[in-house]
């Protein structure tokens, strides 16, 4: 890895990140038996704890000036906290003793779950990769900086939602649900989320990106529009692996990995001698095409079509669209100085949330009776709780 990005530096940082694999088989198991049980609040405390760690320790070491290490020896101080912490939350410490017991079910299934791991984990890194190696860190820079802010979505709702879906959707199933009903429910309220979230950023990304970057970033606003248009295909992205887990074919998952990520690949890589611009670009491509090879995979198993998922989409689509108007008016007041980039994001986020819920209103869309039950749980809350105090004070 030293000779091929041709910087020595690297070599003290990889050596430290090794420290997490003597860590990770611990901290995975037991993660993965919480939240089996459901267990949720211990897996956030955990996480919680671990994340003050690292950024307490990233940033003290910053200021001691250990540079790019800081955050390395930060993650892996991160990682000791949430490991003692799991594993003093765990109940049961026979697992941790070394057995045989159907062993080849579990190195059947492990050999296809890590495929489809390890050939993702390569996919994500494969632009930083092409472009450190045929360009410059300069490029590497912008891509990754263009795909932290078009990743937001994810990083607040998609990795949230990650590890309760699987154990919701087993659940379901385990109470007499359809998966098929319950993987384009899981649709029909993703994308009335995601694509007018993903619409609003590749509207205003100038004023969000001068805003929360400064105008030197403003190179960036190009690429994270074209991958926004690309990331719009993703709404099934944290669905596939769990739907083909569920109906017992996790083989599927690693040969949908291999029949689309291996030509995006390419695109990628062949892109990478144009610029930045054109590896940005090529995910208006490659992750449709991939949304469409895991469609495709899952469409075998619970017997979906086009007409399913156009019927499950539509609304969203609809919601989307009337929500941007305003949106796109005050991106057009932003580039004319009509409105200054902070008064034009506030209106615009002002205008995107009325036009939202108004349209969300007009379809009748399945998620406004999950939220208005949310939020009825959420406001009635603190009244049971001083209800039930009021009570036991009275029998006292």
């Amino acid at each position: 890895m030293v000779w091929f990005f041709k910087q020595e530096g690297l070599k003290a940082g990889i050596a430290v990140s090794t420290l997490n694999f003597v860590l990770s088989p611990f901290s995975i198991v037991i993660s993965a038996l919480l939240r089996r049980d459901m267990e949720f609040g211990r897996l956030a405390i955990c996480s919680l704890a671990a994340n003050l760690v690292s950024i307490g320790v990233s940033i003290t070491l910053a200021l001691l000036h250990y540079s790019y290490m800081a955050p390395i020896w930060g993650s892996v101080a991160g990682n000791i906290i949430i490991t003692v912490l799991l594993v003093g939350f765990c109940k049961n410490r026979r697992i941790f003793r070394p057995s045989l017991s159907e062993y080849p079910d579990v190195i059947s299934f492990g050999l296809y779950s890590g495929g489809v791991t390890v050939i993702n984990v390569f996919y994500n890194l494969a632009p930083q990769i092409f472009l450190a190696r045929i360009l410059d860190f300069a490029a590497v820079g912008l891509y990754s900086r263009a795909v932290g802010i078009t990743q937001v979505f994810d990083k607040l709702v998609g990795q949230v939602l990650s590890p309760v879906i699987m154990p919701a959707i087993f659940a379901q199933t385990k109470a007499g649900g359809n998966l098929k009903h319950i993987y384009l429910d899981a649709i029909a309220l993703l994308t009335a989320v995601h694509w007018p979230f993903l619409t609003f950023l590749a509207i205003m990304a100038e004023p969000i990106i001068s805003i929360w970057l400064g105008p030197t970033w403003l190179e960036i606003v190009p690429l994270v529009r074209m991958m926004c248009i690309g990331y719009l295909s993703l709404f099934v992205a944290c669905l596939s692996y769990p739907i083909l887990v569920a109906v017992g074919s996790v083989r599927d998952a690693l040969i949908s990995s291999l029949i689309s990520l291996p030509p995006s690949l390419l695109v990628i890589f062949v892109a990478s001698f144009f610029g930045v611009q054109a590896v940005a670009a090529s995910a208006i491509l490659t992750l449709p095409f991939q949304a469409a090879v895991a469609i495709y995979f899952i469409a075998r198993h619970l017997d979906i079509g086009w007409r399913d998922l156009f019927g499950a989409t539509f609304k969203s689509a609809i919601v989307t669209l009337m929500s941007s108007v305003g949106v796109a008016v005050c991106a057009v007041m932003v580039e004319y100085g009509v409105l200054s980039s902070v008064l034009g994001l506030g209106l615009a986020c002002l205008s995107a949330g009325i036009c939202w819920l108004l349209s969300m209103m007009v379809m009748e869309h399945p998620l406004l009776p999950r939220l208005q039950l949310a939020a009825t749980g959420i406001f009635t809350m603190p009244f049971l709780r001083f209800a039930g105090y009021a009570k036991r004070n009275s029998l006292g």
